[in-house]
């Protein structure tokens, strides 16, 4: 079979749904590859590359559509090419199922097999055709670079001769894919950045990329993600009206603002207001990536540039990840690849299309002449994080127990090993000459010293406890050097390797905890 990308015809979309690297995975599996002259050209992608790697080149989309199998592409098809497809052939594209009935009524009438990319189930499994999460993270990136570009101050606070420049405050509303992208280059730009959900359980995410996570004094039990495909569920009103008081009180601190909240098949919701607007600084500026929904911010222009009256920057571009064409096509590209990996599974160039696949159960929305949006849920859930059960707390009486408990165990052990330890060295003692006892003993002493010095400390307090081992090591080579003067061949002997072994502790623990504290500076 052959498959094919026509060149985009959405305005100022920039991205391909192919590319030379994946046209040779796709070739792997059998598959013969075509692709429009020019298609890849606004992604930085020439013809003679695409040919180069083996992929036919066809000069007109209607000799393209009519010459392949499978044809793949980025944005949602029109009516015109939707009319090119025929019976028994495959499309994979972004499809925009729940607001796209007559395209699929189009698709069901000529017998078209349409998989939606936006429609890949959150699943473990389906990661790597996550199409949706590829973009996002584009667009959250994409979106500090486009703050940045129109913020008229640094992002990090600096301290020069002519002033001090303080930081600026970002926060960021929604930590999802795109969310999560934003803070990490937020952070990495030296930026106080905020961040706020509405599942408390991504605030450890937020704060493990350096982000402070804002939360609310308003308690609700937020729906399972694994009911909701991983997306954050619809709140209360009353859990509104509390967020949203909490941005009125950050609109006047922050400097810019990321509003990333969508839920899918949904309008944006409303969540910075004209009045948070109002209370923004002059210069500030807020990025809208959920424009195409409506926006979250009462004042996008969908498409646009805007400012306000007051000097606050609104953008509301729809093409963030098109800004981005040769890194978006690389990543969109893959999960297409991996898509035709899973309906591939003989890698003989035939579509296997399994609708018992949970993945590919969920993505399909026409097959076989039907209609077969929306998808059941899938058999695994996605993943959602699990409530942490707290320790139950001992009274006072049981800890006592438990502390006695402990203790006896500990003298038992100990008393045990004395005597046993005892036991040896009378054994050995009555066979042993009185010379040989007496070192024997400094060696069984300094043995069990040594035990109980180093296995009681806490693992995490061990490169700490380098100084102690490095006086340990010293104590040893001393003792080495004393002995290396017997008249003994086999005592120097063993006396030379104590101070080559003891050497090699007492250096190599200085260099490892160098190496240590060189993880904690910045340079």
């Amino acid at each position: 079979m052959k498959i094919g990308t026509p060149k985009e015809i959405f305005d100022g979309e920039a991205r391909v749904a192919m590319t030379p690297d994946s046209a040779k995975q796709l070739q792997k599996l059998g598959y013969d590859c075509a692709i429009e002259s020019g298609a890849g050209a606004a992604a930085g992608f020439s013809d003679d590359a695409y040919a180069d790697a083996g992929v036919e080149i066809i000069k007109t989309p209607a000799a393209l559509w009519k010459s392949v199998d499978i044809v793949a592409k980025v944005r949602q098809p029109t009516d015109t090419e939707l009319k090119r497809m025929t019976g028994g052939k495959t499309l994979i594209s972004f499809f925009n199922p729940a607001g796209n009935e007559e395209g699929m009524e189009l698709a069901k009438s000529k017998g078209a097999n349409v998989i939606a990319m936006e429609m890949v189930p959150r699943i473990s499994r389906a990661q790597k055709m996550d199409a949706l999460s590829s973009m996002a993270n584009i667009a959250g990136y994409r979106a500090v670079i486009e703050a940045g570009n129109n913020f008229g101050r640094f992002f990090t606070g600096q301290i020069t001769a002519a002033g001090k420049v303080p930081p600026a405050k970002v926060l960021v509303v929604g930590a999802g894919v795109a969310g999560l992208a934003a803070i990490g280059t937020s952070t990495s730009l030296g930026a106080i950045t905020l961040a706020f959900d509405v599942r408390p359980e991504v605030a450890e995410q937020v704060e493990s990329m350096g982000a402070e996570f804002v939360y609310l004094d308003f308690e609700e039990d937020q729906q399972d993600g694994a009911a909701t495909g991983g997306y954050a569920a619809v709140s209360s009103p009353e859990f509104r009206e509390a967020q949203l008081a909490k941005f009125r009180e950050l609109a006047p601190e922050v400097d810019i603002v990321i509003t990333t909240a969508l839920i899918p098949n949904r309008e944006a919701p409303e969540l910075w207001t004209e009045d948070m607007v109002a209370a923004m600084k002059p210069g500030s500026v807020i990025v809208d990536l959920a424009a195409e929904k409506g926006g979250n911010c009462k004042l996008t222009v969908p498409d646009e540039k805007i400012v306000t009256d007051n000097g606050v920057t609104i953008i509301g571009y729809t093409d963030f990840p098109s800004r981005m064409a040769s890194q978006a096509s690389t990543l969109y590209a893959t999960n297409i690849r991996h898509m035709m990996t899973d309906l591939t599974p003989e890698k003989d160039g035939q579509i296997n299309h399994d609708m018992e696949d949970d993945v590919i159960r969920g993505a399909t929305v026409t097959f076989n002449h039907e209609i077969t949006f929306p998808p059941p849920p899938p058999k695994i859930k996605a993943i959602a994080a699990q409530p942490k059960e707290k320790p139950k707390e001992l009274t006072p009486e049981e800890k006592r127990a438990l502390e006695t408990a402990a203790f006896k165990a500990q003298t038992k052990q100990q008393v045990t090993l004395l005597a046993v330890g005892g036991a040896l060295l009378l054994a050995v003692g009555l066979v042993a000459p009185a010379s040989f006892m007496q070192h024997f003993i400094v060696f069984v002493l300094a043995v069990f010293v040594g035990f109980q010095v180093i296995w009681n400390v806490s693992h995490s307090l061990h490169t700490p406890l380098m100084a102690v081992t490095n006086a340990i090591s010293s104590i040893i080579i001393l003792g080495a050097l004393m002995q290396i003067g017997s008249g003994s061949w086999l005592v120097v002997l063993l006396a030379a390797l104590s101070v080559f072994m003891a050497g090699i502790n007492i250096f190599g623990g200085f260099l490892v905890t160098r190496r240590m504290l060189a993880m904690f500076q910045k340079s």
